[in-house]
């Protein structure tokens, strides 16, 4: 959607003003006449609209030979949360109502740059759908919103937009890997698709076939991957945004772009869902690209490990015992938790290769998760109390909402094996929980780790506040804020 921004209102285009909860009488309504002005604000109140936060009220008035649609949209309080749900709803409202072009008048409003920038970049994000393979839309079903201007904005509100449109083309790659199907999207594909995203944008990417995984002794992801016909990948992106050394942190993500469980397979129905079970690796690789976008003054290297689940009669089976990069073994209970098993070795890969001293994992790990919280926060894990309280308040303020689940050594017992150093599962209570400590083995020392376990997050059955139903892109928007409030000081 192309945004711009300007000091006069584009002509034909529908017209937005934002207002704050209770807010309808000090709205000065920038450029409308007195009759415009009563009919709107009669319209308004007939409609019981006060400005709530998301609530949108249309009115179409005439003047000059034409007919304008004029549209109220309610930002509540007025934080930057509330300015951005407005965003979504208003091109939620439009996106398919034959509008073409919205000007958004802050003329008089009192927003900030900041909130300005969070209301444009709901109203892009919401924007987004993939209608690649779908070849009968009717015209009332097809996009037409394709513009946005910003008038009357806050100073500082194009600098700000900047930041916002980095994570946005994030949030794009991410949503777009996530939605693609299995058929066109598995471990060499996704890497060529995300090389050619990130082109020209500074990243350093690192590509590991099998071959050289097997030198290195990835036994337990390429354990995941020898039933597939198709090839694993390990993807590394690294962003060195403060000068030349090892990266401070790591973002590992599980790929699996395609889980039919193994040979413990997946009942049928819904099992076409499992072409997002690469949403962790999708989020990962969407924060990269908007550290890279604008600039970030942090070093922070991106891995996913890429694989897909397949029952062919070479896949690992229950009861098999896999070795890991880190030498520990493992015993296969039960092939369809793989997730973990993909990723210890590549946070593994990474400790020994870059050395980062903070590690968080992102992964749609456990349907027990989805059992949990449903589909309004991730499960938050993590061996550090201020690591965990960082990513908190990073979720608070972008939306993409934590909470965080206990360890402890009761939970680490349930995994001990009579026969090799771990299962690969524990007992049907406590599933996350027993599948973070697993994780939890593969982390050295030292090391400040969080784990992201959003197997309800990446993707929604309906509309949110900046997505449509589908992927959500969940995790990078998060992974962004965490970085700019701890990593750029």
């Amino acid at each position: 959607m192309q945004v711009q921004f300007s000091a006069q209102r584009p002509s034909g285009a529908a017209l937005a003003f934002p207002i704050e909860k209770d807010g309808l009488a000090r709205s000065t309504f920038a450029g409308l006449d007195d009759a415009t002005r009563a009919l709107v604000e009669g319209v308004a109140k007939a409609s019981r609209f006060e400005g709530e936060t998301g609530g949108v009220v249309e009115v179409f008035a005439s003047g000059d030979g034409e007919v304008t649609r004029l549209l109220l949209v309610g930002v509540g309080a007025g934080s930057d949360a509330d300015y951005e749900r407005a965003g979504g709803a208003l091109t939620g409202r439009l996106l398919t109502s034959g509008v073409t072009a919205l000007a958004i008048d802050f003329t008089g409003s009192g927003a900030s740059a900041q909130a300005a920038a969070r209301l444009l970049a709901g109203a892009v994000q919401r924007g987004w759908r993939i209608d690649t393979y779908r070849t009968k839309l009717t015209e009332k079903q097809k996009p037409t919103l394709a513009s946005l201007t910003i008038v009357g904005a806050p100073e500082g509100t194009e600098a700000a937009w900047a930041a916002q449109d980095a994570v946005t083309q994030g949030l794009d790659l991410t949503r777009e890997l996530v939605s693609e199907p299995p058929n066109v999207i598995y471990p060499e594909s996704f890497v060529a698709r995300v090389r050619k995203s990130v082109e020209g944008l500074g990243l350093e990417i690192t590509v590991l076939g099998e071959d050289e995984m097997r030198k290195l002794g990835m036994g337990a992801l390429l354990g995941v991957s020898q039933g597939s016909a198709r090839e694993g990948q390990l993807l590394a992106l690294k962003w060195n945004g403060k000068g030349a050394g090892d990266p401070d942190l790591a973002f590992v993500g599980k790929g699996v772009t395609f889980d039919t469980g193994g040979i413990s397979l997946k009942p049928g129905p819904g099992m076409e869902d499992m072409k997002w079970d690469m949403g962790g690796a999708g989020a990962v690789v969407g924060a990269m690209k908007a550290l890279a976008t604008r600039k970030a003054k942090a070093n922070v290297i991106g891995v996913c490990g890429l694989v897909e689940n397949m029952p062919d009669g070479n896949a690992i089976r229950p009861g098999d015992i896999l070795t890991s990069m880190s030498g520990q073994t493992i015993e296969v209970l039960n092939t369809d938790a793989e997730g973990r098993l993909v990723l210890c070795d590549a946070i593994w890969w990474v400790q020994k290769t870059y050395k980062p001293r903070t590690i968080v994992d992102l992964a749609t790990l456990t349907g027990a998760m989805i059992i949990s919280l449903g589909s309004e926060h991730g499960g938050l894990f993590s061996n550090d109390d201020g690591l965990a309280d960082e990513l908190l308040a990073a979720g608070k303020a972008t939306g993409d909402l934590l909470w965080r689940f206990p360890l402890s050594d009761a939970y680490n017992k349930l995994l001990d094996s009579p026969i090799a150093d771990m299962k690969n599962v524990g007992p049907r209570g406590a599933g996350s929980i027993t599948a973070a400590q697993f994780i939890k083995r593969f982390v050295e020392d030292g090391v400040k780790w969080a784990h992201l376990d959003i197997a309800g997050m990446v993707w929604a059955d309906k509309p949110g506040p900046n997505h449509d139903k589908g992927a959500t892109g969940f995790g990078v928007r998060l992974l962004d804020r965490f970085v700019a409030d701890n990593f750029e000081r």
